[in-house]
This record gives structure tokens, C-alpha cells and sequence, in this order.
């Protein structure tokens, strides 16, 4: 959390005032050691599942480039400050560039590339001895981190050669280069006074990743030897301007690694989610059932068809991630039960833990719940074959998508896909991992990623306790980052203390609020109320409409401006904290908080965070966009207009494809039946009327 905004602060220049810092054009040294681990890890450490995944990742560091250039600007500088954006995207903590010498190369046999990108991950915060994790973390941050520089590393290049230029990406256990000499000389790095290289603002360690590349860009000064690595200078102290503060280190002391950055302890608990659950009327539904995978196989006409798996790769960062995101598919798990496990049965211990290896690997917000059936599939989507539920527990973790680029967006331009595709990588990666560390444990587990999941994802979010239910229908809010997140799941035999759903006062807000509504650009977002659907209580999004927008919309890639219009979706300022958490404690300031959140102009796009280039993948290359770009801000007043002309369809099961049906088989939407059925929707009111205290119910 920041103390000052940093909606005027340009994406490349990354969160930490890298431009304050004094530099020079001869550094006292020309290389230095990369920090390693101050602890021994435990025989129970998560390194000892990492190495899989940075073997993985590094079959993709190199590769052929596409067979034409990218119609982007020769500027070294404008591509040097695209490519830095990128790698901040990615959660790079300080990046520069330079020229490659030939003394640079450790190999002979070697790509001759010129230029290099060079970026700096910050080491995770460890848990302190005796806290929750601290058997599983402590001594794991060269792996973690050297995990995550290769990920960078992967879908930088990949980026970078999609555009049509050579590139091949570098780290600590795969290089061609000595990352030290360049870490000095692009200026994120200098050698410390034993010779290790440290880099400024940084108070733990970290390594190194590097791209090479002929792709021409604008090179950076050495960082100057007597200059400070943190300025004594109240404004960079407080981050004016919005880079980091100083005292992040400290809060984040403040608080045991299991709780995470945001206070999800102070929001209220309730023993049942703030929406009606029938749990005896849910019908599992085939994973054919899903919208996606029904475009692919043709049931939304043949458009959605040939687009369903071209959309969200339409650009070619997006691309860079497809590598990582599809192969690590079969590192997901196992759905087999294991011998009975006599050691770990604290279940609150076991619980904190995992919290605080998904924070320290990465995720946002990490919450446990039962894995009950109801969650999960009915039948696979490929063969139809039938899947059970074999699994107790779930661990659910959401992935922020980033308010700086959301803020810069339209919400379905060219960046939005990415987003999506950043968040999903990253979650799979995460819950990869801790799947893998449970099972190394004695103890079953199973991650389900956007790639392949057999759970669906909302109910364990809701019953997790990390979100309410929302007016965007399918999509849940987190008090802290609202909508904008990616989700991810992991289930698990290791036995843990299951989390509380949670009030915000979600329902409250949204049946005031019709944003999303509004803004929505195909109109699928109800105005109107609640509905019952296959006994949930949610306000039901038309998923046809929105699933033909995304998948087949040719101004942009993917879509998500719902989640970039919703007032939740606010930078993580003092300020943006307090009026969000004034609507949760103070029920009466929701409307002028409504009010004053277009007022303000919130959901305009804003020029300053527009960091990437506009360019489609067509036939394997990347060109200008030949339907142009969505340029859309605010459409106030139409609220009227659009729910007077609006007419949703809900498909419930009875207007899915049956348990069995597979992909190779085309099930045509019933347009016509779903929107009766829309008409004819029980309302939450007459279900629990009608339902009264039988059991399998949980009213609201």
C-alpha cells in the first residue's frame, strides 16, 4: 500500500525511483556476485519440488523468431521503455538495458546478440523461526526467485521473437552470459563493498534474469559507486510520486507472512456466504457445459469456433506466456489417494502454513475451504468420461491483474487478454508447486488451473472466504482488489482448517450500483435482480453474449471492462483503502460513493499508464490491428436506454450438453429456450420461501 498515488508516474519507470539514483559511465567494477540464501532449508522445503518447474521452463528460453518484424517504432528508447513495462508487468522489482560485449558471453557457441534487457526479482519475505512456514520456506528464495526469473525470462523472449526479432532469455541456472558484468552495467546492480552485487531499494536479495536480443534498445548508465542505493530524501523516503515507500519493509514485519499484504482478518466472517445456497438442487455440470469450451466446439456458431483458440493469443505477449501456461499442465497432479499420513494433523498449523507458502510464491490472497462435490465437474470435456469428487480439501488463491495497467485500458483493447494470461500463469505456477510440495509430503493433491480444471472455481472463492458474490455475475469481489483478479485452485488431501465465507456488505453495494451494466460492451450484464440458477442466488450475466464479445470481438483481445469500470477496482492507496472500507463499515455512504465514482471519472482510460503496443498475431506475425483498437471511457446515462432494450438467456443444466458429450460433438445453443427461461427465474425471496429450513440449505 502506497501513500501517494502513482497514476502520473509512467509504467516503464517501474515502482521504485530508479531515476533519482546518480550514475556514471565507468563502473569501480565490472561484475559481482549474485546474492544466495542466508539459511539452510529444512528437509521439508519447497525447493525441493522447484527444480521440475525451472526444468520446464527452461526448454523455452530460445526459439526461432516469427518470419517478419513488427510494425513497431525504431526509437531504441520507445523500445526500451516497452520492454521494461513488460518485465514490470511481470513483477520485475527494477530492469535497465545495455550493450553486450563480447567478453559478456561465457560460451563461444553463442546468438552474437547485441543488446540485453536485464531485470531484478526481489527475494519473497521469509517467515520468521517458529512462524507458520517457516519448516517449508525458510532457505527456499534462490529457488523461488531463480523459478521466477526463468518465467520472465520465457515469455520476455517469446514476446520479443513473436514481434519478429531474435531474442533468447537467461538466468542464474541457464545462461549463456555473465549476468553480473551486465546487471552493472544496464544499472540495476552494483558490487557491494564484499564483492556481491547489491541493488538499490532493495533490502533482501534477489537474482537475476537477462534477455539478448537484437531488437535495438536504448541503453542505460552504470549505476555511479559512491552514490546512494537508497536517497536520503523524504520524498523518495515516503514515495511522492508513487514509488514504494521506505517503510514497506517494516509493515510488512509487522505482519506474519500467513496473513499476506491486505487485512483480510478485519472483514467480517459469517458462517454462510451472503447469497442463498440450495445445496440439495445444484446438478454438477460436464466441463463441456462451459462457454469456452461450447464456442470451440462450435455450439456458438462457427465465428466463436475458429476464434475460441486464436483470442487470447491475439497478442503476442500473451503468446510468450501460451508455452509455460499449456506445459505445465502435466505437472498438475494426481487425483489418486495415498496411504494414510500419521504427521501433520494440526489442521490450523497446516492451514497458516500453506497460506504462507502462497504468499511467499506469490499469490494475492490465499483461502481454504471444504472441496465438496458440488464443486467439482460432472464429466470430463474431451472423452466424457466421469469425474468424481477425490479430494477434501481446497486451496483457492487469487491473482491481481494490476490496477496501473488496468487503469491505462479500456478494459478490451489489446492489453486485456495478457492480463488475463499473466494471471493464469502465474496461478498455475503457484499452485503447481504447493501441489507438488503436499504430495512430496505423503498427502494427495491436484492443482486446477485456467488450462485444465475439474473444479469449478467461484463457489471454492465464495466458500473460501476471499470474495462476495457480484452484479457482474460470474465474476466475485474481493474487498480489497474488487474484481480484478484471476483465480486458482488446488485440492488436496492435507488435512486444514477451512476458512468463513465473508460480508462486505457486496450485495448491498451492487443493488444500488449498475456500472458494470452500463458499461458492459454487449449488453450482458443484468440491471435487473437476482435470479435463482441451479440453486445459487446471483445476479445471472447472459454467457453467450459475453462469450461471443470476448472470443470473437476484433478490436482488442479478450475483454475485462467490467472488472475496469467496477468502483472496487482502485489503486492500492491510504486513501483508496479508507472510501472503499467507509462503503463496508458505513452502508448509508454507498450511494455518494456510487455517485463520486463517476463523478471523479473513474473508468476513463488514463494515457499516462498506456505502456504497450497495439499489434494482432495473424498467421504467425505481428501486425497493426486491421479493425483498429476499442477506445471506449465512460457511457454515462445510458443506464435506461440499455435495460429497456435488454434480453438476457440463462442456460441452466437442463440446456447444457449432457454429461458424456464431448468436443467432437456440436450441441447448438437454444437462445430461444434460455431466454424464457431467464423470464421464468425464481426469485432468491420465493426460494426461500419455498425451501424454508429443509436440509442441505444455507440461507443467507
Amino acid at each position: 500500500m502506497r501513500l501517494h498515488s502513482n497514476r502520473e508516474r509512467p509504467f516503464h519507470l517501474g515502482p521504485l525511483a530508479l531515476e533519482r539514483l546518480r550514475r556514471t559511465t565507468t563502473p569501480a567494477a565490472a561484475t559481482g556476485g549474485v546474492p544466495r540464501d542466508e539459511h539452510i532449508p529444512s528437509e521439508d522445503a519447497v525447493l525441493h519440488v522447484i527444480p521440475e518447474y525451472i526444468s520446464l521452463f527452461s526448454r523455452y528460453l530460445a526459439a526461432a523468431p516469427a518470419a517478419a518484424e513488427a510494425p513497431v517504432s525504431p526509437d531504441p528508447t520507445i523500445r526500451a521503455n516497452n520492454l521494461k513495462a513488460h518485465a514490470y508487468f511481470l513483477d520485475a522489482a527494477l530492469v535497465g538495458c545495455c550493450q553486450i560485449q563480447p567478453d559478456d558471453w561465457t560460451t563461444d557457441d553463442n546468438p552474437a546478440h547485441r543488446y540485453a534487457c536485464v531485470f531484478v526479482v526481489e527475494f519473497g519475505r521469509e517467515p520468521q523461526p517458529g512462524e507458520p512456514g517457516d519448516r517449508w520456506i525458510r532457505g527456499c528464495n534462490v529457488a523461488r526467485t531463480d523459478m521466477r526469473c526463468a518465467e520472465l525470462a520465457v515469455v520476455l523472449s517469446g514476446y520479443v521473437r513473436a514481434m519478429g526479432f531474435e531474442a533468447q532469455g537467461h538466468f542464474c541456472a541457464a545462461t549463456q552470459l555473465d549476468l553480473g558484468r551486465l546487471a552493472v552495467r544496464s544499472g540495476v546492480a552494483r558490487p557491494g563493498e564484499t564483492g556481491q552485487l547489491v541493488a538499490p531499494y532493495l533490502r533482501r536479495g534477489f537474482r537475476i534474469g537477462v534477455i539478448s536480443t537484437n531488437y535495438v534498445l536504448q541503453t542505460d548508465l552504470p549505476l555511479a559507486q559512491d552514490g546512494s542505493l537508497e536517497p536520503d530524501d523524504p520524498g523518495v523516503q515516503q514515495g511522492v510520486g508513487g514509488t514504494l515507500p521506505a517503510s514497506r519493509y517494516e509493515l510488512d514485519e509487522s505482519r506474519p507472512v500467513h496473513l499476506g499484504r491486505y487485512p483480510m482478518e478485519t472483514i467480517k466472517r459469517v458462517d454462510e456466504p451472503t447469497t442463498l445456497i440450495i445445496r440439495e438442487e445444484i446438478q454438477r455440470i460436464p466441463k463441456r457445459g462451459d462457454f469456452f469450451t461450447r464456442a470451440g466446439a462450435g455450439d456458438l456458431g462457427e465465428a466463436a469456433k475458429r476464434e475460441r483458440f486464436r483470442f487470447a493469443m491475439k497478442h503476442p505477449y500473451a503468446l510468450g506466456m501460451q508455452p509455460l501456461i499449456q506445459n505445465m499442465v502435466p505437472l498438475q497432479g494426481t487425483r489418486d489417494k495415498f496411504p494414510p499420513v500419521a504427521a501433520h494433523q494440526d489442521e490450523r498449523a497446516n492451514a497458516e502454513a500453506i497460506k504462507a507458502l502462497g504468499y511467499f510464491l506469490g499469490a494475492d490472497f490465499v483461502g481454504v475451504c471444504r472441496a465438496e462435490p458440488w464443486m467439482y465437474y460432472s464429466h470430463d470435456h474431451l472423452d466424457g468420461h466421469p469425474i468424481d469428487a477425490y479430494h477434501d480439501y481446497a486451496v483457492v488463491m487469487l491473482i491481481d491483474q494490476g490496477f496501473e495497467t488496468m487503469d491505462g485500458a479500456s478494459g478490451d483493447d489489446w492489453i486485456s487478454a495478457s492480463q488475463s494470461m499473466r494471471a493464469y500463469m502465474r496461478g498455475a505456477e503457484i499452485a503447481g508447486v504447493m501441489a507438488a510440495h503436499c504430495r512430496r509430503l505423503g498427502y494427495s493433491a491436484r492443482a486446477h488451473s485456467n488450462a485444465h480444471s475439474e473444479v469449478i472455481h467461484n463457489p471454492a472463492i465464495l466458500m473460501a472466504g476471499l470474495a462476495e458474490v457480484s452484479r457482474i455475475g460470474d465474476t466475485l469481489l474481493n474487498p480489497f482488489i474488487g474484481p480484478r483478479s484471476k483465480s486458482v485452485v488446488f485440492t488436496t488431501d492435507f488435512p486444514m482448517e477451512i476458512d468463513k465465507p465473508i460480508d462486505f456488505g457486496m450485495q448491498d453495494f451492487c443493488s444500488q450500483c449498475l456500472k458494470c451494466a452500463r458499461e458492459c460492451p454487449c449488453n450482458a450484464i443484468t440491471f435487473g435482480p437476482k435470479v435463482m440458477f441451479n440453486g445459487y442466488e446471483i445476479w445471472k450475466a447472459d454467457v453467450e453474449k459475453c462469450t461471443k464479445y470476448r472470443v470473437t470481438q476484433t478490436k482488442g483481445s479478450a475483454c475485462g471492462r467490467c472488472m475496469k469500470m467496477c468502483p472496487w477496482n482502485r489503486e492500492d492507496t491510504v486513501q483508496s483503502r479508507e472510501l472503499m472500507l467507509r462503503s463496508v463499515h458505513s452502508p448509508a455512504s454507498r450511494a455518494a460513493i456510487i455517485r463520486a465514482d463517476d463523478e471523479e471519472g473513474n473508468g476513463t482510460r488514463n494515457p499516462v499508464k498506456r505502456w504497450w503496443f497495439d499489434l494482432e498475431m495473424v498467421d504467425g506475425v505481428a501486425v497493426k490491428p486491421k479493425a483498429g483498437t476499442n477506445e471506449r471511457d465512460l457511457n454515462l446515462g445510458r443506464e435506461q436506454k440499455l435495460a429497456a432494450m435488454q434480453k438476457l438467456a440463462l442456460f441452466p443444466p437442463q440446456l447444457q450438453p449432457k454429461g458424456g458429450t464431448t468436443v467432437s460433438q456440436t450441441v447448438p445453443v437454444d437462445r430461444l429456450a434460455g431466454m424464457k427461461l431467464y423470464t421464468e427465474a425464481e426469485s432468491p425471496a420465493a426460494a426461500r420461501e419455498r425451501v424454508g429450513d429443509r436440509e442441505g440449505v444455507k440461507p443467507s
